[in-house]
C-alpha cells in the first residue's frame, strides 16, 4: 500500500494541473503593452474579461492553464484601438443613405442620387459625403438639376464635413425656407434673390428637423452595421461626440443584450434636454458605456467656409465665417459645468472660435486642473494662444488625417502665413504632453491605421507629398499609438480601465498582420486586423 502513495499524489498534481484558472492565453506574440515604460511581452493572460498577467509565455505556462490558447504566430498585438472622436451612430445610418464620397462632380453626384431613390422608393432622399474641393471649379453645387430628377419628392445631401447640405425646394419648402431669410450661426444662400438650396451649419438644422425621426429598427441598424465594420479596422472603444439623449436607453439596451460590444463613449448634444438628464441621472459609467459630457459648436468647417476666422477667408474676402451661438451661452454653460464632474468638449476649427473658447476655458478653469475640457478638432490655433492648453490643461483632441485631406486645399482658405501653423499636432502635443487621436468618422474613413500613418508620416494614401506636409508637426510612432490607446482612454477617464495590456485592465487587444512600430512607414496604410477582442471575446476574425 505504502508504494501507491507517490502514484496517488502524482494524480493529485495532475488534476489539480488540469484545473482550469484562465480564460485564454496569447502567446507567440509582441505584444506592445503601452504601459508607462513601453515595455514589449510575449505573453499576456485573461480571466473574466481582464487582463491578470504579462510576460514571457514559459512563466505564464506553467502558472496558468487556460481553456483557450491563442498562439499569435509571431505576429504583433496592441492594445484595443480607441477612436476619441467619431460620429458612430450618424456613420451607422449614413450606411443606409446615399453614399456621396469621393464622386468628382456633381452631375455624377445627382445621378447617385436617382439610382438610390429608384431603389428606396419611400419618404425623403438622403445622402452624405459631397465635397465640392473636388470637383471642377470647386464651387457649392446649385438645386436646379435636384429639383428636375425631384420635383415633388424631399432631397436634402449633407457635405462630407456635415457642417453643409444642399436641399431641393420640395424640401425647402417643407422646411419653410425662403430667399433672404437669415439665421443665427448659419448661412441660407441666396444669389440673385433666388435660392441656390445650400445651406451652412445651422441652417442645415431648419430642414433636418422636419424629416421623420428614425425608428427603433432603424436605429438599431445604425448602431449593429457601425459596429460591424468598426471592429473590422480593430476599434473597441468610439466616443461618439454629440448624441441626443434618447440615444442613451437604446445604447445601453443593445449592449445589455450582448449584442453591441462596441465600448462607447457619449457626448450628449448641446441642447436644453441633456442639462436635464444630466440633473436627473448624473453621470452614467458602465463597462461599456460611459456618459459624463457635453459637446458643444463653437463654429463650422474650414471647407464650407463655416470656420470662424480672426481674419478674413484668403479665398473670400470680406468673409471670416461665424460662431454659432453667441458668446454668453459658451460662458453660460462653462460656468455651470465647471461646478460639476462633467466635461466640456467644445468643437473649435477656426482660429477665432478656438481663441474664444479657450479664453472662456481659462477664465474659468482659472489654471492647472484635472477636468480634462476638451477642445475638439483645435485645426487653426493662433500661435499666441497656444499657451491656453498647457496654463489650464485644456486637451486638444485631433483628427491626423483631417490634416492630409484637406492640405490641398487649405492654403487658398487660409493663406500660406495661417496654414503654417494650423494643424501642428506635434505643437498641441507638447502643450500637456500628451494628446488623444480621432478620426471623425463619416467625415473622414474609420480606420485607425490611416490615422497612425498620417500622424506619422504627413502624407495622404498616394504617399503625398513625399516629404510629408508640414513634417516638422508629425509625432513619434509610439506617441501615435499612445494618442490611439492610452491617451485617447485617458481624455474619456478611463486610462485605470483600457488603453494598456497591463493587469487589471479590460481584455481589449488586436492583433495585426504586420508590426506598425517597425514596418517601412509606406507599408503602413496596407496593414490588416486579424483579430480584435473585447472583454478577451474575439469579436473579429479576418476571412
Amino acid at each position: 500500500m505504502k508504494k501507491l502513495w507517490p502514484l496517488a499524489l502524482l494524480l493529485i498534481t495532475a488534476c489539480k494541473k488540469k484545473e482550469f484558472n484562465a480564460d485564454l492565453l496569447i502567446k507567440n506574440a509582441v505584444v506592445y503593452t503601452v504601459d508607462s515604460a513601453f515595455t514589449t511581452a510575449d505573453a499576456f493572460v485573461v480571466s473574466s474579461g481582464k487582463i491578470v498577467a504579462v510576460g514571457k509565455a514559459a512563466k505564464l505556462e506553467e502558472e496558468y492553464l487556460a481553456r483557450e490558447v491563442v498562439d499569435a504566430g509571431g505576429k504583433a498585438v496592441f492594445p484595443g484601438f480607441i477612436d476619441a472622436h467619431s460620429h458612430f451612430y450618424e456613420y451607422g445610418l449614413g450606411l443606409q443613405q446615399v453614399n456621396l464620397k469621393a464622386i468628382t462632380n456633381w452631375h455624377t453626384a445627382t445621378d447617385s442620387v436617382q439610382a438610390f431613390a429608384q431603389r428606396n422608393t419611400e419618404g425623403w432622399v438622403i445622402g452624405n459625403g459631397w465635397d465640392q474641393n473636388l470637383w471642377p471649379g470647386k464651387k457649392f453645387p446649385d438645386k436646379a438639376r435636384l429639383d428636375s430628377l425631384f420635383p415633388m419628392r424631399p432631397v436634402l445631401l449633407s457635405r462630407v464635413d456635415g457642417h453643409a447640405a444642399i436641399a431641393n425646394q420640395a424640401a425647402l419648402d417643407i422646411a419653410g425656407i425662403k430667399p433672404g431669410q437669415k439665421i443665427t450661426g448659419g448661412e441660407i444662400e441666396t444669389i440673385n434673390g433666388k435660392l441656390t438650396g445650400v445651406l451652412l451649419d445651422n441652417a442645415v438644422g431648419i430642414v433636418t428637423r422636419k424629416i421623420p425621426a428614425a425608428d427603433d429598427q432603424a436605429i438599431q441598424k445604425a448602431l449593429l452595421s457601425a459596429q460591424h465594420n468598426c471592429l473590422a479596422v480593430g476599434l473597441t472603444t468610439v466616443d461618439d461626440a454629440g448624441l441626443p439623449h434618447t440615444m442613451i436607453s437604446t445604447i445601453s439596451q443593445l449592449q445589455k443584450k450582448g449584442e453591441l460590444k462596441m465600448r462607447m463613449y457619449v457626448m450628449l448634444a448641446d441642447r436644453p434636454a441633456s442639462y436635464d438628464y444630466f440633473a436627473k441621472n448624473g453621470i452614467l459609467k458602465t463597462p461599456q458605456l460611459s456618459v459624463r459630457a457635453i459637446k458643444m459648436y463653437a463654429d463650422g468647417a474650414l471647407g464650407s467656409r463655416g470656420a470662424c476666422l480672426l481674419q478674413p477667408y484668403a479665398d473670400q474676402p470680406g468673409w471670416s465665417g461665424f460662431l454659432l451661438s453667441d458668446q454668453q451661452h459658451f460662458k453660460d454653460v462653462a460656468q455651470k459645468l465647471a461646478k460639476t464632474d462633467i466635461q466640456l468638449c467644445t468643437h473649435a476649427i477656426g482660429d477665432s472660435a478656438n481663441r474664444v473658447m479657450l479664453k472662456i476655458y481659462a477664465d474659468v478653469l482659472k489654471g492647472k486642473n484635472d477636468k480634462r475640457w476638451r477642445i475638439e478638432h483645435a485645426q487653426v490655433v493662433s500661435p499666441e494662444d497656444l499657451h491656453y492648453f498647457g496654463d489650464n490643461n485644456i486637451i486638444p483632441s485631433v483628427q491626423p488625417t483631417h490634416a492630409t485631406s484637406d492640405m490641398y486645399w487649405a492654403g487658398k482658405r487660409l493663406g500660406d502665413d495661417r496654414l503654417k501653423t494650423a494643424y501642428a499636432y506635434k505643437k498641441l502635443l507638447q502643450q500637456n504632453g500628451w494628446l488623444p487621436l480621432g478620426t471623425d468618422f463619416p467625415v473622414e474613413h474609420i480606420n485607425p491605421l490611416y490615422t497612425f500613418y498620417a500622424a506619422v508620416t504627413r502624407k495622404d494614401l498616394e504617399g503625398h507629398p513625399a516629404n510629408g506636409f508640414q513634417a516638422d508637426n508629425a509625432i513619434s510612432r509610439t506617441e501615435a499609438l499612445k494618442g490611439m490607446t492610452l491617451w485617447a482612454a485617458k481624455a474619456n477617464f478611463e486610462e485605470k480601465d483600457k488603453g494598456s495590456i497591463e493587469p487589471g485592465k479590460y481584455a481589449d487587444f488586436v492583433i495585426l498582420d504586420a508590426d506598425i512600430m517597425r514596418i517601412s512607414p509606406s507599408q503602413l496604410p496596407y496593414v490588416k486586423v486579424l483579430k480584435s477582442f473585447i472583454n478577451g471575446e474575439k469579436v473579429y476574425e479576418k476571412k
